[in-house]
């Protein structure tokens, strides 16, 4: 069978790929960014798109031409500087069906989640329920797979957050800890897949995925803590309120393109808990609980590395961007005193407007790292300048290297924080 893999470069997407080529079938993944998936999946065909172009039926049907099957493993939590939900998950979904029905497509599998209960009103889970509800009524063979909190080998979103608060030190600061939580292993999201399109699910179903027995978030993150080989640790309650300032950074985070598991929406799901609605029916699929996933993914120091690193990564980040803004900013308190390090090289006007021009490269290198599509330009450019300006100053001004108060043998060590930001900005 041809199928096609909507966010087949994802979290989910990855695993549902793998399982399809194994299954023998031919797949073609399509992502935003497919550059790394060339190499990671070289038997798999990959389309660059984004779902947010593709608003009608026209500009789908050069990508369904010669499909079997659609997958639909794309979604976002909220709307951002690279998140449209309505474009993404609720447009592009519909214009989808309807090319899709041009095209003789012979089943669809959407992977959604459940739309009712908290937060139902919110645009991640209400453009969910009108793609769904229109899938649904369209005539199309489909299968909707609601999954619970899909946890796996790699980390992302909220399964990300769960190991890092679970590495978190001495005790676990928690908002809501007996909310309710249903987990399903990600291969046997995959599993499930691979089973609609073999038609044993149904051709209209709408079914949950969601391991028997649900545990209180603190409990789950009993289970991540012994899995990442911690003692045990006990838990402080917080109340709901000192979640806001939190939300609302993560908030504006993500208008700048960081994609935060912090966000408001996910705490207003997490307010009563990731569970089962009432309306889908069980898959009729054994489906590993959470005890069970863990176990069957032994966890490597790797693992704690990155459960240790994940809540330091926007603080790194946040520290680059001060350091950066202040070293631009500082100078014009006194740009006669900051002008006159470059007295030696050129004349006052000339060693001036070379300061005004150093300083605006050290404020757009700092905001621009808060940027994530630009965070990396951002970065290489810290490093580049960095080493320009310990170069130029240790030719100019020697001397500054015993300076009492170490200008510059406190540069190093900014180096080696911005090669770090770099080492841990890909999120998947």
């Amino acid at each position: 069978m041809k199928i096609l893999i909507l966010g087949g470069t994802g979290f989910i997407g990855t695993v549902v790929l793998q399982r399809l080529l194994a299954d023998g079938h031919r797949v073609t993944g399509l992502g935003r960014d497919i550059r790394r998936a060339h190499s990671r999946y070289p038997q798999a065909d990959w389309i660059a798109a984004d779902l947010a172009t593709l608003q009608e039926p026209d500009a789908w049907r050069p990508l369904l031409a010669d499909q079997d099957a659609i997958v639909n493993c794309a979604g976002a939590l909220q709307d951002g500087l690279s998140d449209d939900l309505v474009a993404t998950q609720q447009n592009a979904m519909l214009t989808l069906y309807r090319a899709a029905q041009d095209e003789k497509i012979r089943h669809i599998v959407q992977i959604s989640a459940r739309v009712d209960g908290a937060g139902a009103d919110l645009p991640f889970l209400a453009t969910k329920r009108i793609a769904d509800a229109a899938l649904a009524t369209s005539g199309l063979p489909h299968t909707i797979l609601r999954p619970a909190l899909v946890v796996g080998r790699n980390a992302f979103g909220g399964t990300a957050l769960l190991r890092a608060l679970a590495a978190f030190p001495f005790v676990l600061p928690l908002i809501h800890p007996g909310s309710p939580l249903e987990t399903v292993d990600v291969d046997d999201v995959a599993k499930a897949v691979s089973a609609a399109l073999e038609g044993s699910l149904g051709t209209k179903a709408d079914l949950d995925l969601a391991a028997t027995g649900a545990l209180s978030l603190k409990d789950a993150l009993a289970l991540h803590r012994a899995w990442l080989g911690l003692d045990p640790a006990g838990t402080v309650e917080l109340p709901p309120v000192l979640a806001r300032p939190v939300t609302a950074l993560a908030d504006l985070a993500g208008h700048l393109g960081w994609r935060s598991p912090l966000r408001s929406t996910a705490m207003a799901i997490m307010a009563e808990g990731v569970i089962h609605g009432p309306t889908a029916a069980p898959a009729p699929l054994p489906l590993k609980t959470l005890a069970e996933t863990l176990a069957s993914h032994p966890a490597g120091v790797q693992d704690l590395w990155f459960a240790r690193l994940y809540l330091l990564k926007a603080p790194v980040i946040l520290t680059l961007s001060l350091f950066w803004l202040l070293s631009g900013l500082v100078p014009l308190l006194d740009t006669a005193r900051a002008a006159a390090h470059f007295a030696p090289l050129m004349a006052p006007a000339a060693a001036l407007a070379v300061l005004l021009l150093t300083c605006l490269i050290d404020v757009g290198l700092g905001l621009a790292i808060l940027v994530r599509p630009w965070a990396r330009y951002a970065m290489i450019g810290m490093l580049t300048v960095t080493v320009g300006y310990l170069g130029s100053a240790t030719l100019v001004e020697p001397a500054l290297w015993t300076d009492p108060l170490g200008p510059l043998v406190k540069v190093p060590p900014s180096i080696l924080l911005t090669l770090v930001s770099l080492a841990i900005l890909e999120e998947r």
